[in-house]
Parts: structure tokens; C-alpha cells; sequence
């Protein structure tokens, strides 16, 4: 059965940094489409980032380029998003998702991803 974990959410105060982990397990998830999302209470899910299978691209959402940046470890079957420059209104549940049959044109939209982490929570507050 293959999973996705993701760690590293917390606290922090405003351009503060973050790092945040989606370890697989189950499967190789290299040809698999990779993205971050997140949720507030209230709203909808949103797009954060995305990595394209075998990481040849990478998409980020007009709010966060420039201070995200989303990477992966095919060794170590890992996702990552590196936040840099965080604000208030970054503050939300984060979860990883991952799916094998995504094309370029809906790689920001939930509904095409079948596999999805716990989430992790991310509060930035000062």
C-alpha cells in the first residue's frame, strides 16, 4: 500500500524559514507527478508547488515563487519544499500528493491527484 508522511510543519514568526519532508513508501514515486498543497479552515485546498515526474520541471503558485522551492530525493524517495521568507497568510495544513498520470495543463488542480499525505501544520505568527 503506498503512503505518503509528511513532517516539519511548526511555528515560526514571519521571514522566518521552514522545511517541509513527504517521505513514500509503497512504491517509487519517481514517475510520479509531486506537489504541495494547502488548506485553511474555510477554504478550499490551494496549489503551492509541483514537480513534474522525474522532477524535469517545477511549478510554484504566483504567491510563493521566489521564496519556495520544491525539490525531490529520488534515493531517498523523498519530496521536499523549502520555504523561505514566510508570512502570516502561509499559515495552513500542508500536504503532499502525488500522482502518475497528470498533465502539464492540470498539475494545479486537487481533484487530479489520487495519493495524499496527513498533512502537516505550518503557523507563521509573530
Amino acid at each position: 500500500q503506498a503512503q505518503l508522511v509528511e513532517s516539519g510543519g511548526g511555528l515560526v514568526q514571519p521571514g522566518d524559514s521552514l522545511s517541509l519532508s513527504c517521505v513514500g513508501s509503497g512504491r517509487t514515486f519517481s514517475p510520479y507527478t509531486m506537489a504541495w498543497f494547502r488548506q485553511v479552515p474555510g477554504k478550499e485546498r490551494e496549489f503551492v508547488a509541483a514537480s513534474s515526474r522525474y522532477a524535469t520541471h517545477t511549478y510554484y503558485s504566483d504567491s510563493v515563487k521566489g521564496r519556495f522551492t520544491i525539490s525531490r530525493d529520488k534515493a531517498k524517495n523523498t519530496l521536499y519544499l523549502r520555504m523561505d521568507s514566510l508570512k502570516p497568510e502561509d499559515t495552513g495544513v500542508y500536504y503532499c500528493a502525488a500522482d502518475r498520470q497528470i498533465i502539464t495543463s492540470s498539475i494545479r488542480d486537487r481533484t487530479q491527484y489520487a495519493w495524499w499525505g496527513q498533512g502537516t501544520q505550518v503557523a507563521v505568527s509573530s
